[in-house]
This record gives C-alpha cells, structure tokens and sequence, in this order.
C-alpha cells in the first residue's frame, strides 16, 4: 500500500496494534523463548515493536486531511482536563515496578517487588494503559479527521485490550502467586480502594512522579506543533 493514503495507514495501525497481542501470545511467545531465550525474545519483540510504531506515525504524517465530523468547541476542554492526568499516570505507570509491568515478573521470581499494590497500583494495576486510553480519548473528542481517528482507535484498542491480555497472560504463568495482586488492585481507576481493598499509598506514588507527569504534559504542550503541527500555547 502507498505511503500517503489512508490505507497505508489502517494497514500500519493494524499492525502496531496485532503484533502486540501476536508476539505475546502463547502459542507465539513460548516456542520463540524457547528457541531465542528471555533476552533475545525481548529484543526482538522491542525492535518489531519500534519498526511497526515507526511506520504507523510515518503514515500518520502523510495520510490525507479527510473530515469526517467537527467536534464541538466546548469538547477543546476534554483534553486540557484529561491530559495532566493522562501523563501522571503514564510517569507513575512506567517508573513504578509491578506484577504487570514489564520485568516485573521477574522481579517477583527474585523476592520482589515488596507490596502487592504500591503506589500508582494501588489506584489502577495498568497506570500508564489508562494513560494511554485518556490520551486517545482527548484526542477524539477534539479531532474529526480520518488520519486521527484511526491513529487513535489503534491506541485505543491497543490500551484496553493490553489491560485484559496482561491479566490473562499474568494468571496463566503466576497461577497462585498472582492471587495477592489480583485481590488488592483493579483495572478500573479507584475501584479497590473504594471496595477496600487497598488503600491509597501516597508515598508510594511521591511527588516527583506527580511533578514528573505534570512535566510532560508542559513538554507536549510546548512540542506539539513539531508533533502534531497543531499549536496549543499561545507565541
């Protein structure tokens, strides 16, 4: 498919967003460790990963600017509303090792991590999904374009559907030991510490992780028309 139409683009999301799920899924993931081992299993995942997320935005920036509906004015609050959180989760989410966090299996395999639900976990067991879920969310609502709705669709399915593949991949391979983490957290934001399951760990989640988040969301702000040609701060 050509570089420059919307094909090339839903091609290229699709396979972004199929790779993921593909190359971690059972009867996939097992024979490649196998034949590849953990380190080189990993590495290849990771540079599929980057080759595929590369395409995606290449075609992204050369897709067509096809309307296909005008959002509302007062929808251009959705994302100054859902993007400081969005980043704060994504910040806490990635720097905050857990069961479903990447290497955090093996982490509980050396004796950790310590706390079932610490920090950021204690409010969602995929912080930075969810992040990622806001992220596309905000963008809907404030871009009727074709190239964007299908950009963020992808990440859409791909951060809704990551929160319900890591569970199951989690139960499947940690059987009991996945139980304490099961049990005190939740996929939806604040849903265990509302039943009681956990509650809030603020010093878990710490100030620099808040003041971090926040941090990004200032850097995309001042960035954006580099990344998206969109200018949101005033010259």
């Amino acid at each position: 498919m050509l570089t420059g139409t919307l094909d090339s683009l839903i091609a290229a999301t699709a396979v972004f967003v199929a790779g993921h799920f593909i190359l971690s899924s059972r009867p996939l993931r097992h024979p490649l460790r196998r034949v590849l081992g953990e380190r080189l299993f990993l590495a290849v995942y990771s540079i599929a990963a980057a080759a595929a997320f590369i395409w995606m935005l290449s075609a992204y920036g050369a897709a067509p600017g096809l309307a296909v509906w005008a959002p509302p004015p007062a929808l251009r609050l959705v994302p100054l509303v859902l993007m400081p959180l969005a980043c704060v989760l994504v910040v806490g989410g990635t720097t905050t090792r857990s069961l479903t966090t990447v290497g955090g299996v093996q982490a509980a395999g050396a004796g950790g991590p310590g706390s079932a639900a610490p920090g950021m976990i204690g409010i969602t067991r995929h912080p930075a999904l969810w992040g990622f879920t806001l992220w596309a969310v905000s963008h809907l609502a404030v871009r009727g374009d074709a190239a964007n709705m299908i950009l963020m669709a992808g990440i859409l399915a791909l951060s809704l559907g990551g929160m319900v593949h890591i569970d199951l991949r989690r139960e499947e391979s940690l059987g009991s030991a996945w139980g304490p983490t099961k049990m005190t957290t939740s996929v939806l934001p604040f849903a265990a510490i509302l039943s009681r399951r956990t509650s809030l760990d603020w010093k878990g989640i710490g100030w620099p992780r808040l003041l971090g988040g926040l941090a990004l969301y200032a850097a995309l702000l001042f960035a954006h028309p580099w990344i998206a040609g969109v200018t949101l701060v005033p010259g």
